[in-house]
């Protein structure tokens, strides 16, 4: 028995890293290979609720709605969660409202956390699909329709998972996190997409189907990770998730330990 665990332990992460990179490389071939950057033509264009939580970003929440407001999608609602912000981020907003008279913004004078910001803006809400973007993440043009895409296509789809990029990359850390997301995050989704059990959706960018969210119980506000549990009470549920390479998102990741430790923490 004890020598079955620590073969175990070593074999693991071998077979699987294989299992993976044959996977990314059958989805590469099979979907990637020869597909259009460009989105499919929409049948029809529901409304899309974008939410971005937002605690003490003053530094980026501006060039993140403005790569919202410049998406070739056009049937949006913006909700912006400032989740109790200590520095200039309400100031920003409140000049973002006079130049995007629709955009919206949830004030909270409590700092209540992601998962309770999210289920608040629910409530508020109006759209058809619900899409997540992290406060210091920039949209790109076509991410929107393509995550509607999947949603007015496939009826079982709950989920749509993004693919952020590191577009901050001046220290070795940064450039470490930028291998991670593009290769070891990347050849793990595309291959459970193509084995069609999407395990996580990234909390950086990601797309719900309202029902679906509704159906699995909203976000747990006691949840550690509240993208992976939504994900596995989804799965749980029988909605099906997606992994979209062309839903790109441009992110920054922490450059010191410092930042990655508090990073992780929240």
């Amino acid at each position: 028995m004890k020598q079955f665990f620590f073969s175990y332990i070593f074999y693991y992460p071998i077979v699987m890293s294989i299992v993976w990179m044959l996977g990314a490389l059958c989805f590469y071939w099979r979907r990637e290979r020869k597909a259009s950057k460009i989105p499919p033509p929409l049948a029809r264009t529901p409304l899309v609720s974008v939410f971005i939580p937002a605690h003490n970003e003053e530094a980026t929440i501006a060039e993140s709605v403005h790569s919202i407001y410049k998406s070739r999608y056009q049937n949006l609602e913006v909700i912006v969660i400032n989740d109790a912000s200590t520095d200039r981020t309400q100031e920003i907003l409140d000049g973002l409202q006079t130049q995007y008279p629709k955009l919206r913004v949830l004030q909270l004078h409590k700092n209540l956390g992601k998962a309770q910001g999210l289920n608040l803006a629910l409530a508020m809400s109006h759209g058809e699909v619900i899409m997540t973007l992290d406060a210091d993440s920039l949209l790109d043009e076509y991410a929107i329709s393509w995550a509607v895409w999947h949603f007015i296509t496939f009826p079982r789809v709950g989920a749509v998972t993004g693919n952020p990029r590191v577009r901050n990359r001046s220290t070795l850390l940064a450039r470490l996190q930028t291998a991670d997301y593009c290769s070891v995050i990347g050849l793990i989704k595309r291959a459970q997409r193509l084995f069609g059990k999407v395990m996580t959706v990234s909390g950086v960018v990601a797309a719900w189907r309202r029902t679906a969210i509704i159906h699995a119980g909203l976000w747990d506000t006691h949840a550690i990770t509240d993208d992976i549990e939504m994900t596995w009470r989804l799965e749980t549920k029988f909605w099906d998730i997606r992994y979209e390479t062309n839903m790109l998102c441009w992110m920054l990741v922490p450059e010191t330990l410092k930042g990655l430790w508090k990073q992780r923490q929240g």
